[in-house]
Parts: C-alpha cells; sequence; structure tokens
C-alpha cells in the first residue's frame, strides 16, 4: 500500500464528519436560534464561499510555492476547529459575520488543499484511486447524519423540537472536536517528491492561460451560482414542508446512500465518459433534483429523490477536481484545486445572496424552481463547452 493512504483516508472521514455535523443545520440554527431574517441568512452562508474567495488562492500558492502541502493542511484543519468553536459565542449578528468570516478563512480552501494532498499520496495515476480515499470522508458524514440526532440527546439537547438553542448549538464544539483530530492525524502523513515538491513564480499565470482550465472555471463559476444556494438552504425548505431536526438528519440517508458506491467507483466513471461527461451530468441531475424537489407533494417523495444527491457529488465536485488533476502538473496541484475552488465560492456568494433574498421574498419553493430547469439545459451545455481532455493538457505547462 502506498506510504500515506492510511491516514489520509482517515483525516477525510474525521474532517467530513465535523462537516457532517455542521452542514445538515447550519441555516436552520442561522434562521431558528440566531433569528436571521433571510437577507442575514444569505449574507451568513454566503462568508464561507466570500472568504474562500480571498484565503483559497493564498493558501493553494503557500502551499505549492514552499512545498509544504500537508503543513497548510493541518493549519487549516486546525483553524477550522477553531472557528467552530468560536461560532456559538456571537452575541450579534456583527460580530456572527466576524466569527464566520475567522471560521471560512480556514474551512473554505481546506477541501482543495485535502484533495491536492490526496492526489500527490496516490502518485502516478492517482485520479482513477482518488475516490477510493475520498469516500471514507462521505462515510465519515453519514455516520454523523446517522449518529449526532442520539448525540444530541445524550448531551442534553433535542432533537425533536425545531429551534432548541440548547440542543443545536452542540453542534459547533463537536465539529471542532473533529476537526482538531482530522488535522493531528495528518503528522502521520511521510513527506515525498510528490508533496513537498515546488512550484515556479510564473507558473500561475501560465495555469490560467490554459484554455481548458479557464472553460472549466467558467462552468465552476455558473454551475455553482445556481446551485449552492439551494442546497444550503435545504433545512429551511424542509422544515417548511413540516418537517423536524430530525428529518433534516434522516433526509441525508438517501443522500448519502448513493453517494458512496458512486465515489468509491468514480474511476471507472473517469475511464467512461471523462471527467468533462461527469462534470456534465452532475450539474444536470442537480437541477432534476430540486426541480422535482419543489413540485413533488409532500416529504415522503423527497427522500426518494435525494438519492440523485450522490450522482451530483460525483458529477459536479468529484468530476471538477479530477479534471484540474488531468489539466496540472504536479507542482501545481493545491494552486490549480484552489483557484478552482476560489471560482466556486464566488459562484456560491452570488448563489447564497439570490436564493436567500428568492426565499425571503417568494417563498421556500423559489429558489428551486428558479435553478431547477436553467441547472439542466447547463449540465448539457457543459459537454460541448468543456473540452475533452488529452494527455498533453498538462504537457503544455513543461515540467
Amino acid at each position: 500500500m502506498t506510504p500515506g493512504v492510511v491516514p489520509i483516508a482517515i483525516f477525510w472521514f474525521l474532517y467530513m464528519a465535523g462537516i457532517g455535523v455542521i452542514f445538515p443545520y447550519l441555516s436552520l440554527y442561522f434562521q431558528e436560534n440566531a433569528g436571521l431574517t433571510g437577507t442575514q441568512l444569505g449574507l451568513a452562508l454566503a462568508m464561507h464561499p466570500l472568504m474562500g474567495i480571498v484565503a483559497s488562492p493564498f493558501w493553494g500558492q503557500w502551499a505549492d510555492r514552499t512545498g509544504q502541502r500537508r503543513g497548510a493542511l493541518f493549519v487549516l484543519a486546525s483553524g477550522s476547529a477553531l472557528g467552530y468553536f468560536l461560532v456559538p459565542y456571537a452575541t450579534s449578528f456583527p460580530v456572527l459575520l466576524l466569527c464566520l468570516a475567522f471560521l471560512s478563512a480556514f474551512a473554505a480552501p481546506a477541501m482543495a488543499v485535502a484533495s491536492s494532498l490526496s492526489f500527490a499520496v496516490l502518485g502516478a495515476h492517482g485520479a482513477m484511486r482518488f475516490g477510493r480515499i475520498r469516500v471514507w470522508g462521505t462515510i465519515g458524514y453519514l455516520i454523523m447524519i446517522l449518529v449526532f440526532p442520539t448525540l444530541l440527546a445524550w448531551m442534553g439537547g433535542d432533537a425533536a423540537v425545531v429551534g432548541s438553542t440548547r440542543g443545536l448549538s452542540l453542534i459547533f464544539p463537536v465539529a471542532a472536536m473533529l476537526c482538531f483530530s482530522a488535522a493531528l492525524v495528518l503528522i502521520r502523513v511521510p513527506p515525498s517528491e510528490a508533496i513537498t515538491v515546488r512550484a515556479k513564480r510564473e507558473d500561475l499565470g501560465a495555469l490560467l492561460r490554459q484554455p481548458s482550465y479557464r472553460r472549466l472555471l467558467v462552468m465552476a463559476l455558473l454551475a455553482f451560482g445556481l446551485l449552492s444556494g439551494p442546497i444550503v438552504l435545504f433545512p429551511v425548505f424542509v422544515t417548511e414542508r413540516g418537517g423536524s431536526i430530525e428529518t433534516v438528519s434522516r433526509l441525508w440517508i438517501p443522500m448519502l446512500l448513493l453517494e458512496i458506491p458512486l465515489i468509491f467507483f468514480a474511476g471507472a466513471g473517469l475511464r467512461r465518459v471523462g471527467a468533462r461527461g461527469l462534470i456534465a451530468a452532475g450539474i444536470a441531475v442537480d437541477g432534476a433534483r430540486w426541480l422535482i424537489t419543489a413540485l413533488v407533494p409532500n416529504l415522503f417523495w423527497i427522500f426518494g429523490i435525494q438519492l440523485l444527491h450522490g450522482v451530483v457529488v460525483v458529477g459536479l465536485i468529484i468530476g471538477m477536481q479530477l479534471y484540474v488533476e488531468g489539466t496540472v502538473p504536479a507542482r501545481l496541484r493545491a494552486t490549480g484545486q484552489t483557484v478552482l475552488g476560489t471560482v466556486m465560492s464566488t459562484g456560491a456568494v452570488l448563489s447564497h445572496l439570490w436564493a436567500g433574498a428568492a426565499l425571503e421574498h417568494m417563498g421556500a419553493n423559489a429558489p428551486y424552481l428558479i435553478s431547477g430547469p436553467i441547472s439542466m439545459c447547463l449540465g448539457i451545455y457543459a459537454w460541448f463547452f468543456l473540452r475533452a481532455q488529452a494527455k498533453t493538457a498538462a504537457a503544455k505547462m513543461t515540467d
């Protein structure tokens, strides 16, 4: 087995378990516990991608220029832990935004840097094996989805009452503990030439001039501009349909069940349709998912529809990461992934703002009715807009 594979897999498990505590409940916590309006909710949720725009390029370039990719991820995971710990102590909306900004400066670039480090650990043909490491993150996420309501009750919260400040505020210390544990595991990742290789000053400009990479960035901006808001506001949508905190938790189960095998076999999908095909399918399927979600009459049907979430993750997120890995040289792995993350974050900021305003002024269905059909068309267009990758793509930037 390649040295470092087990520690990096454990990192994904622990770090995404922390996200599994936070993400399903965050918008619900802001709306019910913090008492934010729809517009304030949009602003609060936009802090993560907004700080990603600023922080991601810095961390990517620092990791590649210094060769300290493992050290960068250690700092990012540790900073995320501290940020999660601080959020529930915010006493006003401006203070909350400051706490979220601090958290997001570390959390927003973390996944991109983790992906670049994973590819470096895997070495040659790592793109084909990436899913087998990344899937442990989804397993950790699913486990926390399953056990958190029980953990919440055991720690003194109330998983059955929407808006229980005593209960939902516990998501933050639990996430902090898991993220810091993930950071400590990175000590066991041994340094190698692929991890410590350094980029040159002029490499970033050469990367941004590459046509295939630029097209990916345009598609990422459009896709995340349409689809980030609906997924973040999904807990609010569920409660508007009569669901509870427990319902929100259970809805993630079908969302993750199909995701696990799809991520594990992402390499097979890459061989058959390429990264371009994965991306196109992910965008179109996500659009179809949200359109159907808005149109079905009750939560019963929504459970089945969320099985499509696995296709979305493999296509929209894993597919774009694989596209970058097939385009950039090894010395620019972190930069390539974090610049992509910056563009994703830019789209997400816009998405959170328009979706929050649509929620406040047009109702809970509006973000899904807007993004659904447009995203379906965008997914079809992505197949023709993105270029099929060739082995010579990275060779244009001579190693």
